[in-house]
Parts: structure tokens; C-alpha cells; sequence
């Protein structure tokens, strides 16, 4: 079962990359169809300070079924690398993908609904050896935001969330989505 869930994010990743990249090049003369209901958006981060890096690249698209609801893909990846004054270090490298759902049951309020599958690296390296953790993690998010034209900002609830998954340190997450 997880290594068919596996191939299906795989290939989901797939087809994001190629409408992401065939997208301009099939909407000569502007967007209509099926591409002038394709949104995109996603998130980017970078914190870094001397002994600390945090790069993440988080790209989606949305395909606006109608007013009321639309469904997508995303896609993850994130970097940490952290050391400490005595040499010690965590370095973590997360890699994965999602779907999504949204439902805009009045202008203003949107309902979401993203599973979410991540391949997880960890590395600890501390003065006696290294703990080295290699797993990947599901969660499915469902939130409630409140939208104005395309941005919406709101809270979503891991409800697969376990003190024991080394991903996430607690089930509710607050969010900020933009799609163009």
C-alpha cells in the first residue's frame, strides 16, 4: 500500500512540473479552458543565522472546478541544518507532496482539505556518534480560512497528528494560501 500511495505522489509531481512549465506555452493569446481555471501559488521560506539555515520551496496549483470548489497538487521540499557551540548538529531534509481540496461555501470562508505524504531525513550528530532517522510521515490537514480575492489566511488541524512523528510539534497550523 505505501509504495502504490508512494508512486502516486510521484507522479502527481510529475504532472504539476509539466503544467507548471507547458502552461505559457499552450496559452497563446491568454488563458481559456481548462488553463484559465489553473491557479498557482505556493509558499517559499529561508531563515539563516550563523549557525542556522532553513530553506523551503513549497509550489502548487489549484484547477477551479467552479465557484464553490477547486482542487489541486503541491509539492515540498525543505532544508534544516542547525549546529550548536559544542559541535553538535541536526540537519533534516524533507521531500513529498500533496492534493487538495477547497470549498468556498460563501465568498469569504474557505474549507480545505489536504493529504499530505513527506519522505523524511533526519541526522543527528552529536559528541558520541549519530542518530540517523529515516521514515516518511501523513498527515491530512483540514482547515477553515477567511478569503479575500485570491489570498486567504486561516488555521488548519492535523487530524492524523502523533507526539511521535519528529515532523510537526503540534496539530494546529496557521496558514497564509495565495494562488495567481
Amino acid at each position: 500500500m505505501k509504495t502504490t500511495f508512494h508512486s502516486i505522489f510521484g507522479t502527481l509531481a510529475l504532472v504539476l512540473i509539466t503544467l507548471v512549465f507547458t502552461q505559457p506555452l499552450c496559452a497563446q493569446g491568454g488563458r481559456s479552458g481548462f488553463w484559465g481555471d489553473v491557479q498557482y501559488g505556493g509558499g517559499l521560506g529561508l531563515g539563516i543565522s550563523r549557525d542556522y539555515t532553513n530553506v523551503l520551496v513549497a509550489p502548487s496549483a489549484i484547477y477551479q472546478l467552479n465557484d464553490y470548489f477547486a482542487t489541486g497538487v503541491g509539492l515540498q521540499g525543505s532544508f534544516v541544518n542547525a549546529k550548536n557551540y559544542i559541535g553538535n548538529s541536526y540537519t533534516c531534509k524533507i521531500l513529498g507532496g500533496s492534493l487538495i481540496g477547497l470549498v468556498n461555501p460563501i465568498e469569504t470562508i474557505q474549507l480545505s482539505a489536504e493529504l499530505e505524504e513527506m519522505h523524511v531525513q533526519q541526522n543527528i550528530a552529536l559528541d558520541g556518534g549519530e542518530i540517523k532517522d529515516d521514515f516518511w510521515n501523513t498527515a491530512l490537514f483540514l482547515g477553515v480560512g477567511y478569503r479575500s480575492e485570491n489570498i486567504t489566511i486561516g488555521m488548519r488541524y492535523n487530524v492524523l497528528f502523533k507526539d511521535t512523528d519528529g515532523i510537526y510539534a503540534d496539530p494546529y497550523m496557521p496558514f497564509v494560501r495565495l494562488y495567481f
